[in-house]
Protein backbone atom coordinates (compact mmCIF):
# COMPACT_ATOMS: atom_id res chain seq x y z
CA UNK A 1 0.00 0.00 0.00
CA UNK A 2 1.12 3.48 -0.71
CA UNK A 3 1.48 6.52 1.44
CA UNK A 4 -0.50 9.24 -0.50
CA UNK A 5 -0.49 11.90 2.97
CA UNK A 6 1.12 15.09 1.72
CA UNK A 7 1.22 14.36 -1.96
CA UNK A 8 -1.01 15.16 -4.75
CA UNK A 9 -4.07 13.19 -4.84
CA UNK A 10 -3.63 11.01 -8.40
CA UNK A 11 -6.31 12.57 -11.20
CA UNK A 12 -8.05 10.67 -13.62
CA UNK A 13 -11.01 11.58 -15.70
CA UNK A 14 -13.95 8.94 -15.46
CA UNK A 15 -17.77 8.34 -16.22
CA UNK A 16 -20.05 8.54 -13.23
CA UNK A 17 -23.43 9.00 -11.79
CA UNK A 18 -24.44 11.73 -10.25
CA UNK A 19 -27.55 12.62 -8.35
CA UNK A 20 -28.63 9.33 -8.60
CA UNK A 21 -29.79 9.26 -11.90
CA UNK A 22 -27.92 10.68 -14.18
CA UNK A 23 -24.57 9.48 -16.02
CA UNK A 24 -21.90 11.64 -16.94
CA UNK A 25 -18.71 11.32 -19.10
CA UNK A 26 -15.16 12.42 -17.84
CA UNK A 27 -15.78 13.48 -14.18
CA UNK A 28 -13.21 14.64 -12.44
CA UNK A 29 -11.98 15.90 -8.71
CA UNK A 30 -10.11 18.79 -10.24
CA UNK A 31 -13.41 20.52 -10.18
CA UNK A 32 -13.13 20.99 -6.43
CA UNK A 33 -9.05 22.30 -6.71
CA UNK A 34 -9.56 25.41 -5.13
CA UNK A 35 -12.80 25.68 -3.82
CA UNK A 36 -13.55 22.29 -1.52
CA UNK A 37 -11.88 19.95 0.40
CA UNK A 38 -13.07 16.23 -0.55
CA UNK A 39 -13.82 13.15 1.05
CA UNK A 40 -12.76 10.13 -1.81
CA UNK A 41 -13.74 6.65 -0.90
CA UNK A 42 -13.53 3.34 -2.30
CA UNK A 43 -15.79 0.51 -1.86
CA UNK A 44 -15.72 -3.09 -3.49
CA UNK A 45 -18.41 -3.82 -5.27
CA UNK A 46 -22.02 -3.04 -6.28
CA UNK A 47 -25.00 -5.19 -5.47
CA UNK A 48 -22.89 -6.69 -2.30
CA UNK A 49 -23.62 -6.50 1.48
CA UNK A 50 -21.03 -4.37 4.04
CA UNK A 51 -21.10 -1.64 0.96
CA UNK A 52 -24.41 -0.83 0.95
CA UNK A 53 -24.40 0.26 4.66
CA UNK A 54 -21.39 2.42 3.80
CA UNK A 55 -23.06 4.10 0.71
CA UNK A 56 -26.15 4.92 3.01
CA UNK A 57 -24.41 6.25 5.72
CA UNK A 58 -21.99 8.47 3.69
CA UNK A 59 -25.63 9.63 2.43
CA UNK A 60 -27.17 10.01 5.62
CA UNK A 61 -24.47 12.22 6.63
CA UNK A 62 -24.03 14.36 3.62
CA UNK A 63 -25.97 17.11 5.14
CA UNK A 64 -23.12 17.51 7.69
CA UNK A 65 -20.22 17.27 5.11
CA UNK A 66 -21.86 19.53 2.97
CA UNK A 67 -22.28 22.19 5.75
CA UNK A 68 -19.06 22.10 6.18
CA UNK A 69 -18.40 22.51 2.15
CA UNK A 70 -16.87 19.13 1.78
CA UNK A 71 -17.80 17.13 -1.36
CA UNK A 72 -18.42 13.44 -0.94
CA UNK A 73 -17.53 10.97 -3.89
CA UNK A 74 -17.16 7.08 -4.12
CA UNK A 75 -15.62 5.18 -6.35
CA UNK A 76 -15.85 1.03 -7.25
CA UNK A 77 -14.59 -0.88 -10.31
CA UNK A 78 -18.02 -1.34 -11.18
CA UNK A 79 -19.05 0.13 -14.88
CA UNK A 80 -21.25 3.41 -14.62
CA UNK A 81 -24.50 1.30 -15.85
CA UNK A 82 -23.63 -1.29 -12.21
CA UNK A 83 -23.73 2.05 -10.46
CA UNK A 84 -27.01 3.23 -12.27
CA UNK A 85 -28.71 0.09 -11.92
CA UNK A 86 -27.81 0.08 -8.24
CA UNK A 87 -29.03 3.06 -7.20
CA UNK A 88 -32.64 2.44 -8.92
CA UNK A 89 -32.28 -0.55 -6.42
CA UNK A 90 -34.23 0.37 -3.11
CA UNK A 91 -33.01 -0.15 -0.04
CA UNK A 92 -35.36 -3.33 0.65
CA UNK A 93 -33.88 -5.35 -1.92
CA UNK A 94 -30.33 -4.99 -1.50
CA UNK A 95 -30.14 -1.18 -3.36
CA UNK A 96 -28.98 2.57 -2.67
CA UNK A 97 -31.66 4.19 -3.91
CA UNK A 98 -31.94 7.87 -2.70
CA UNK A 99 -28.02 8.30 -2.85
CA UNK A 100 -27.11 11.46 -4.64
CA UNK A 101 -23.24 12.07 -4.48
CA UNK A 102 -21.12 11.14 -7.57
CA UNK A 103 -20.32 7.38 -7.64
CA UNK A 104 -17.44 6.99 -9.97
CA UNK A 105 -16.84 3.74 -12.09
CA UNK A 106 -13.38 2.86 -12.28
CA UNK A 107 -13.81 -0.04 -14.69
CA UNK A 108 -10.22 -0.43 -15.63
CA UNK A 109 -9.09 -0.21 -12.29
CA UNK A 110 -6.80 2.04 -12.86
CA UNK A 111 -8.11 4.75 -10.39
CA UNK A 112 -7.93 2.08 -7.53
CA UNK A 113 -4.22 1.24 -8.53
CA UNK A 114 -3.41 4.96 -8.83
CA UNK A 115 -4.28 5.46 -5.23
CA UNK A 116 -2.81 2.09 -3.67
CA UNK A 117 -6.21 0.29 -2.90
CA UNK A 118 -6.52 -2.38 -5.42
CA UNK A 119 -6.58 -5.81 -3.42
CA UNK A 120 -4.14 -8.49 -4.59
CA UNK A 121 -1.70 -7.82 -7.53
CA UNK A 122 -0.27 -8.30 -11.16
CA UNK A 123 2.14 -11.82 -11.43
CA UNK A 124 4.50 -12.11 -14.28
CA UNK A 125 5.70 -15.42 -15.32
CA UNK A 126 9.22 -15.50 -15.82
CA UNK A 127 9.14 -17.84 -18.98
CA UNK A 128 6.31 -16.43 -20.88
CA UNK A 129 6.00 -12.83 -20.10
CA UNK A 130 2.19 -13.33 -19.26
CA UNK A 131 0.70 -11.22 -16.82
CA UNK A 132 -2.18 -13.24 -14.46
CA UNK A 133 -3.88 -11.07 -11.70
CA UNK A 134 -3.51 -12.63 -7.64
CA UNK A 135 -6.66 -12.17 -5.35
CA UNK A 136 -9.60 -10.37 -6.20
CA UNK A 137 -9.23 -7.38 -7.86
CA UNK A 138 -11.49 -5.37 -6.40
CA UNK A 139 -10.99 -2.15 -4.24
CA UNK A 140 -10.24 -2.02 -0.21
CA UNK A 141 -11.91 0.30 1.73
CA UNK A 142 -9.99 3.09 0.75
CA UNK A 143 -10.54 6.49 1.85
CA UNK A 144 -8.98 9.92 1.44
CA UNK A 145 -9.93 13.57 2.76
CA UNK A 146 -8.02 15.88 -0.08
CA UNK A 147 -7.42 19.61 0.87
CA UNK A 148 -8.53 22.46 -1.65
CA UNK A 149 -4.97 22.38 -2.78
CA UNK A 150 -5.54 18.73 -4.04
CA UNK A 151 -3.38 17.62 -1.55
CA UNK A 152 -4.24 14.20 0.42
CA UNK A 153 -3.94 15.20 3.99
CA UNK A 154 -5.73 11.59 5.53
CA UNK A 155 -6.07 8.27 4.11
CA UNK A 156 -7.57 4.74 5.96
CA UNK A 157 -7.82 1.84 3.87
CA UNK A 158 -10.09 -1.28 5.49
CA UNK A 159 -9.94 -5.11 4.30
CA UNK A 160 -12.87 -6.06 2.50
CA UNK A 161 -15.12 -6.78 5.35
CA UNK A 162 -14.72 -4.34 7.81
CA UNK A 163 -17.06 -1.00 7.40
CA UNK A 164 -15.66 2.27 7.89
CA UNK A 165 -17.08 4.61 10.38
CA UNK A 166 -18.29 8.11 8.75
CA UNK A 167 -18.14 9.68 11.91
CA UNK A 168 -14.56 9.38 11.80
CA UNK A 169 -14.29 10.75 8.50
CA UNK A 170 -16.47 14.07 9.85
CA UNK A 171 -14.21 13.84 12.63
CA UNK A 172 -11.33 14.39 10.75
CA UNK A 173 -12.54 17.10 8.43
CA UNK A 174 -13.26 18.94 11.22
CA UNK A 175 -9.77 18.86 12.37
CA UNK A 176 -8.53 19.66 9.07
CA UNK A 177 -10.35 22.98 9.09
CA UNK A 178 -9.93 23.71 12.70
CA UNK A 179 -6.20 23.37 11.90
CA UNK A 180 -6.21 25.62 8.55
CA UNK A 181 -8.41 28.04 10.04
CA UNK A 182 -6.56 28.09 13.88
CA UNK A 183 -3.44 27.23 13.41
CA UNK A 184 -3.84 25.03 15.70
CA UNK A 185 -3.10 20.93 16.06
CA UNK A 186 -5.67 18.22 17.07
CA UNK A 187 -4.63 15.66 20.24
CA UNK A 188 -5.64 12.45 20.30
CA UNK A 189 -9.53 12.38 20.08
CA UNK A 190 -9.97 15.25 19.73
CA UNK A 191 -13.65 16.61 18.49
CA UNK A 192 -15.43 19.72 17.20
CA UNK A 193 -15.60 22.00 20.54
CA UNK A 194 -12.84 20.38 22.39
CA UNK A 195 -9.25 22.25 23.00
CA UNK A 196 -6.62 21.97 20.40
CA UNK A 197 -3.22 23.17 21.15
CA UNK A 198 -0.34 24.77 19.61
CA UNK A 199 2.33 22.77 18.01
CA UNK A 200 5.26 24.10 20.84
CA UNK A 201 6.66 22.58 23.89
CA UNK A 202 4.96 25.00 25.99
CA UNK A 203 1.22 24.10 23.92
CA UNK A 204 1.38 20.57 24.85
CA UNK A 205 2.49 21.38 28.55
CA UNK A 206 -0.57 23.63 29.15
CA UNK A 207 -2.98 21.30 27.26
CA UNK A 208 -1.67 18.18 29.48
CA UNK A 209 -2.12 20.04 32.43
CA UNK A 210 -6.04 21.21 31.89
Amino acid sequence: MQVLVGKKAPQFSAAAVVDGNQIVEGYSLDQFVGKKEVVFFFYPLDFTFVCPTELIAFQNKLAEFEKRGVAVVGCSIDSEFSHFAWLQTEKNKGGIQGVTYPIVADVSKSIAKNYGVLAGEEVIDDVTGQVSFNGAAVAYRGLFLIDKAGVVRHQVINDLPLGRSVDEALRMVDALQHFEKYGEVCPANWKEGDDAMQATQEGVAEYLSK
